[in-house]
């Protein structure tokens, strides 16, 4: 993946307005679990991108190093071989003082060399760096965003449950109204009004039926009174009412 295809990939995830986009989605529960997953995918591919831009700046801060070591080592070397020709030459050794001369030279156009390429690495090794700053960042950017829409979409998940438990227990609530004139409870309670008012109406049925018997009772003594005073007044005698 090439470095700007990173920073187009971050900068467009990092921006993206969660909120807004729960509202134009026409399903935010599929729509969240989907961004979740095209997060999660992103992080992975740009972490991968980012640990091998790491991985080439590494090894180009190695070849960094060594040519500035080379450079170090090969001036000491120039130094050494210079003073071995000053020795030389003190002693009248001609020959292996120049010997040792070009030695240095040589030594110095090593040095020259390593020196010029550590330069020439110095402005790419910064501008790395800064690009894997920038990745870094973008990335952390990236996670940061991940955990506030999974957030955000465990929290809508949770309330879309509740909701759903809500409407659940208010449909039941329905369908056991005792109120409703439709509900079995209802139906059953009128039905034992319906019971409670036959026995009573036919214990109030049963108690004039025994009043009447009473009555009739009542009726039966006065007659046989008036049979047994006209029994007496046949025999021959009129009899005292107050006897």
């Amino acid at each position: 993946m090439a470095k700007q295809s990173i920073f187009g990939r971050i900068a467009q995830l990092t921006k993206a307005n969660i909120n807004a986009l729960i509202d134009q989605a026409e399903d935010p529960q599929k729509m969240m679990d989907q961004m979740v997953r095209d997060y999660t995918a992103n992080i992975s591919e740009a972490e991968s991108a980012i640990a091998e831009t790491i991985g080439s700046l590494r090894l180009a801060e190695q070849d960094y190093r060594e040519d500035v070591d080379a450079a170090a080592e090969w001036g000491h070397k120039a130094l050494a071989a210079s003073k071995k020709a000053d020795e030389y030459r003190a002693g009248g050794a001609t020959a292996d003082a120049d010997k040792f001369d070009a030695l240095a030279k040589i030594a110095l156009q090593r040095q020259i060399q390593a020196e010029g390429e550590a330069r020439a690495a110095e402005p790419r090794l910064q501008s790395q760096n800064e690009v894997v700053d920038k990745l870094k960042s973008g990335l952390a950017g990236m996670k940061a965003k991940l955990v506030e829409l999974t957030n955000k979409r465990n929290e809508l998940n949770a309330r879309a449950k509740s909701v759903e438990a809500q409407t659940k227990v208010m449909d039941a609530l329905k369908s056991i109204d005792i109120m409703d004139p439709n509900s079995e409870v209802n139906r059953f309670e009128q039905k034992i009004r319906r019971e409670e008012a036959r026995v009573q109406g036919a214990s109030e049925l049963a108690a004039s039926s025994l009043d009447a018997q009473f009555n009739q009772l009542e009726d039966i003594g006065e007659l046989t009174e008036v049979e047994a005073r006209l029994a007496a007044l046949k025999s021959g005698g009129v009899r005292a009412i107050t006897e």
